[in-house]
């Protein structure tokens, strides 16, 4: 598959045009800081190394993107599909992921200090070296792999057992810090 490339100034362009469909596109290491793209298709965009900290995704398709080392710091993906997006490296300090699809999403060395994923769905996801040190995680359904080594200290996980579905054999290596 061949994306697309497109520069900041076409992105924005075509938005402010009416234009909602960037799907397939390259918009590596792109800066769209305090953006607003509630709803827009981004699937299989390659938006790596790129910067959409403060900005807004919600409801937004970002299924299947590559965001490997994206600075995500407090940018909104609430009620969006990021299913099998790979988040491997990214920063999500602080984001909000309420009600977000994760399925699939590969969040291995994600920093996720402070993220809100309550009521998100993370079955299937990848957390190997995550953290999500202080993350809200009420309501969230999680059936994970690679949760060994993942940091939970002073995670919310008010309801974890009786909401989420939990492979607790993947839990065995997982510090679960004060909220334990």
């Amino acid at each position: 598959m061949t994306l697309q490339l497109m520069t900041l100034q076409q992105l924005l362009h075509e938005y402010n045009q009416g234009d909602r469909d960037f799907s397939e596109t390259s918009l590596r290491g792109v800066s769209l800081i305090e953006k607003y793209l509630v709803g827009t298709d981004f699937s299989r965009c390659d938006l790596s190394g790129a910067d959409l900290s403060h900005s807004d995704f919600s409801r937004a398709n970002l299924a299947r993107a590559n965001l490997t080392d994206a600075e995500l710091v407090g940018t909104h993906f609430n009620g969006a599909n990021l299913q099998s997006s790979n988040f491997i490296g990214a920063n999500l300090q602080g984001a909000s992921l309420v009600g977000a699809n994760l399925i699939g999403a590969d969040l291995r060395a994600a920093n996720l200090t402070g993220a809100d994923l309550r009521g998100a769905d993370l079955c299937g996801v990848r957390l190997s070296g995550a953290i999500l040190c202080e993350a809200d995680l009420t309501g969230a359904r999680i059936e994970a792999s690679e949760l060994e080594t993942a940091d939970y200290e002073g995670a919310a996980l008010d309801d974890l057992q009786t909401i989420c579905e939990v492979q607790v054999e993947s839990l065995h290596w997982v510090s679960w810090g004060a909220n334990a």
